[in-house]
């Protein structure tokens, strides 16, 4: 059985095939990242689809540092004692924004459960760095539960960034094992939070292959639906390293298709469900 498995993560079907960046927004970007010693998660997570997003004008940044307080099973982020805030980088990020001419931005942060704060404060300050440095960028906000306190989440809420979303990433039975500190009815109040406070788009992401049956990911989807969600992301999951959690099955692009028609009949306003699909994939679509 063991074995099967493993020949599973290596061998790839051809569908998880990813085309090479290329064309001219993409070099330029790459150009400056490179000059000026930019952050972005596009590359630190070696994402399949950083050629298209940085051709559309979107790209992902990661503030607080990046080490990260949490273990899941399934990030490639390290984990450790993070290091002291760093409170120049809502002004690094804006200026990296508005050198890259970047037209969407998405900000997402490790976990700091070693703050008093969470790191909420900084991640609002960031918000309001890029609208004053960039003020024709539009962002989406991709932030941890903030162990669901909700005074954490308020500060979000009232920078008003085009989109708040949170990654339940799998189903409720396999939570415990990937995200280890995680809770699954946790990150379902706190997307049902940020509607009821009056967040306008709120969105969330999950990754297929970890174990999970067809029907339990039917039954996520409805309880996302349930949250008031408008936009969800399916995509495959891919082992980062060795260490992480295997691919117990790569799903097929007639799976993601039943599940995105599935989760549309439901009233979300945005599906994105493909192998290679990642929460960010599309985002620049995600805010109307």
């Amino acid at each position: 059985m063991n074995e099967t498995l493993t020949d599973t993560t290596t061998q790839k079907p051809k569908w998880i095939r990813v085309k090479l960046p290329t064309g001219k927004n993409y070099r330029e970007l790459r150009t400056l990242v490179d000059k000026y010693k930019l952050n972005t998660i596009c590359q630190s997570g070696s994402c399949p689809n950083m050629g298209e997003c940085w051709g559309e004008g979107t790209a992902t940044f990661m503030i607080l540092g990046n080490i990260c307080t949490r273990s899941c099973g399934f990030c490639g982020v390290k984990t450790g004692k993070p290091l002291d805030v760093n409170w120049d980088e809502p002004e690094k990020v804006a200026r990296s924004i508005k050198l890259m001419k970047i037209k969407h931005a998405v900000l997402t942060s490790v976990d700091r459960d070693d703050l008093k704060d969470m790191g909420s404060i900084l991640w609002a300050e960031t918000v309001n760095a890029v609208r004053r440095i960039s003020p024709g960028t539009t962002m989406e906000t991709l932030i941890p539960d903030f162990q669901g306190i909700t005074k954490h989440i308020d500060r979000l809420i009232e920078v008003h960034p085009e989109v708040i979303s949170h990654n339940m990433e799998t189903v409720k039975r396999l939570t415990r094992e990937v995200r280890i500190q995680a809770k699954y009815e946790r990150s379902l109040e706190v997307l049902s939070y940020l509607k009821e406070a009056g967040q306008k788009r709120t969105k969330t992401g999950l990754m297929l292959g970890l174990g999970e049956e067809n029907a339990e990911v039917f039954q996520t989807i409805e309880d996302i639906r349930n949250a008031n969600v408008d936009v969800i992301t399916i995509g495959q999951y891919l082992q980062p390293t060795k260490k992480h959690l295997p691919v117990k099955k790569f799903v097929t692009p007639e799976e993601f298709n039943e599940f995105g028609d599935f989760a549309r009949s439901l009233g979300f306003r945005h599906v994105e469900s493909s192998p290679l699909v990642r929460s960010s994939y599309h985002a620049e679509k995600h805010i109307h």
